[in-house]
C-alpha cells in the first residue's frame, strides 16, 4: 500500500474533494432531519478545514487508509432515531458513488470535446477513484465506518446493544483486518462492481 510517486501531489484535491463532500452529506443530511449539531459546530460547510484529520489525510494519501474528522450528531433531535441514523449513515458513501459518476461524466464530456488533457486528467481520474473507494470502504459494516452504524440502524434491540459494544474495539480490529490484507481482498470486487455499474450509466447517458 506505501509507496511514493509522482502522482502524489494530485492525490490532495482528489482527496479533499472527495472526503469533504463525503463529511458534508452527513452533516447536510443530518441537518435536514432536525439535528443542528453540525451547523452548530462549524460542520455544515464545504469548506475541507474544519473536516480533516490531519493523521487521518496522510495516512490515506500515502497507505489508502485513513479518515477524515466524523461528524458528530445527536440522532435525539430526529423523529425516528432509527430511520433517521440510517440516512445519515448513508449519506456519506452514497454522496462519493454519486460525486464519483459526476466525475466520469465530466471525463466523458471532456474527452469528446478533445479537451482531456494536461493534470487534469490525473486529478480527474484519482477523484473517480478515490471516491470509488471510500463509498465502498465506508460502507463496510465494521465500527466505526457508516455501514456498522447502517448494520446496527437495522438490527433489534439486543442485537443492536450488543453490537454496538465492539465500536470501543472497532478501530482496532478494523486496522488487524487491514493489516492482514482481508479489508482489500473483500473490496476489490465491490470496488470493481460499484465502477461497473458507474460506468454503464455513464455509457447510457453519454
Amino acid at each position: 500500500m506505501f509507496g511514493f510517486d509522482a502522482d502524489m501531489v494530485f492525490r490532495i484535491p482528489a482527496l479533499l474533494i472527495a472526503l469533504t463532500i463525503h463529511e458534508y452529506a452527513h452533516a447536510r443530511a443530518a441537518v435536514s432531519l432536525g439535528d443542528p449539531t453540525p451547523r452548530y459546530l462549524g460542520r455544515l460547510t464545504l469548506n475541507p478545514i474544519p473536516h480533516l484529520d490531519p493523521i487521518g489525510l496522510i495516512m490515506l494519501w500515502l497507505f489508502k487508509f485513513g479518515w477524515a474528522k466524523p461528524v458528530p450528531i445527536n440522532p435525539n433531535y430526529f423523529k425516528n432515531v432509527r430511520q433517521g441514523t440510517l440516512i445519515v449513515s448513508l449519506a456519506g458513501p452514497l454522496s462519493n458513488a454519486l460525486l464519483a459518476l459526476v466525475t466520469l461524466l465530466i471525463i466523458g464530456i471532456l474527452d469528446k470535446f478533445h479537451l482531456l488533457t494536461g493534470d487534469w486528467v490525473k486529478i480527474l481520474g484519482m477523484t473517480y477513484s478515490y471516491n470509488i473507494l471510500l463509498a465502498v470502504f465506508n460502507l463496510l459494516p465494521i465500527p466505526p465506518l457508516d455501514g456498522s452504524k447502517v448494520l446496527a440502524s437495522l438490527l433489534p434491540g439486543q442485537q443492536k446493544y450488543m453490537f454496538e459494544q465492539l465500536e470501543q474495539y472497532g478501530a482496532f480490529i478494523l486496522m488487524a483486518l487491514v493489516y492482514i490484507g482481508f479489508i482489500g481482498t473483500l473490496m476489490y470486487p465491490l470496488q470493481r462492481g460499484l465502477d461497473f455499474i458507474i460506468k454503464s450509466i455513464v455509457g447510457i447517458l453519454l
